[in-house]
């Protein structure tokens, strides 16, 4: 009787193993940045002990083509992370390898860009690159690109993205209808995304009739961000009932800091994300968010990667729809709050 063979060790049964992220395990197994020392340690155990062998691609050497696809992520950026799972996900039944470079510390976009063209990558997905315009020129010029979750209008490169305006009009609109009025923006900052978002929030509090009660605290990307929005909002004279945020991190904030000066949510204020990255679908107040739908987002970036890759295709901008996700951080106006 024949002896099946084994089944080949991936990075996403170490993954499961080590209780990661499968982006987190190939930057260890490249030994590239954006792992702790104790994190490296576990995942390499697990791999050992899992028989994990990463494919080096001998083959390419004579081919000439290296079958791989680079991608750049915010290695901080939990929405990022789910983009990535999407990606090998979504390459599991392609020929390409994906191979990752992560934007950490001093290594911004452009530096893990080139790393991957030392790699012979044969097309670039950058994850919400911070890189210019003239700057993503340059490295279309060399390889195709494609920037996800990125509104840019660049010639050359492709766009996959959310439609960012519709996602925090919806935000808007849903606040609307539970009958807030007095509803305020922390923004972004310099986040990529973040005119879009702003943009769309005050046109849609301009749809609303409400453009004398709009407001836009600033922002950034992290907890810390929404936290020190939140304490501003307090200070005011004449608080917000409720708040969209640039990404579900800052509404975290924006919770956090309000529950900590003891004010209700969602029963005084209510507060909507963007993003839906799962570490925020439950806790003490499961988020409100608008979805953008990574694993599609994935799936079309990857096609558009090979594709371009292949010379199939032609840069195009691919724009999806966003989709509010109720949970429990949003409710009705508490009219008698004030």
């Amino acid at each position: 009787m024949a002896q099946r063979s084994r089944k080949q060790v991936t990075l996403a049964d170490v993954a499961r193993e080590a209780n990661c992220s499968v982006s987190l395990v190939s930057i260890v197994m490249r030994d590239a940045a954006g792992a702790s020392q104790e994190t490296r340690r576990r995942v390499k155990a697990v791999a050992s002990r899992l028989g994990y062998r990463p494919d080096r691609r001998a083959s390419s050497l004579r081919s000439g083509r290296s079958s791989q696809i680079g991608v750049t992520f915010d290695v901080h950026q939990p929405f990022h992370a789910e983009i990535i799972d999407g990606l090998y996900a979504a390459a599991e039944a392609g020929r390409y390898e994906l191979v990752l470079s992560a934007v950490v510390g001093s290594v911004n976009d452009r530096r893990a860009a080139e790393t991957l063209l030392r790699d012979r990558c044969e097309a670039l997905v950058m994850v919400g690159p911070s890189l210019g315009a003239a700057q993503l020129r340059m490295l279309a010029a060399e390889v195709p690109v494609v920037a996800v979750a990125r509104p840019i209008a660049c010639p050359g490169v492709d766009v996959v993205r959310v439609d960012d305006r519709g996602g925090v009009a919806a935000a808007v609109d849903h606040l609307v209808q539970l009958g807030h009025r007095r509803i305020v923006h922390v923004d972004g900052a310099s986040a990529p995304s973040s005119p879009e978002r702003r943009a769309g929030y005050l046109a849609a509090m301009a749809a609303h009739g409400l453009s004398a009660e709009a407001e836009i605290i600033a922002g950034g990307l992290e907890q810390e961000h929404g936290i020190r929005a939140a304490a501003q909002m307090l200070a005011s004279s004449d608080p917000p009932t409720a708040v969209s945020a640039f990404n579900d991190r800052v509404a975290s904030g924006v919770i956090q800091g309000l529950l900590s000066a003891g004010v209700g949510v969602p029963d005084r204020v209510s507060v909507i994300g963007f993003d839906n990255a799962r570490r925020f679908d439950s806790g003490l107040v499961p988020l409100t968010t608008i979805d953008q739908n990574p694993a599609l987002m994935s799936q079309l970036a990857l096609d558009r990667a090979a594709g371009r890759a292949a010379e199939r295709y032609l840069p195009t901008e691919q724009v999806l729809i966003p989709r509010l996700i109720e949970r429990a951080s949003t409710g009705p106006v508490n009219r008698s709050a004030k």
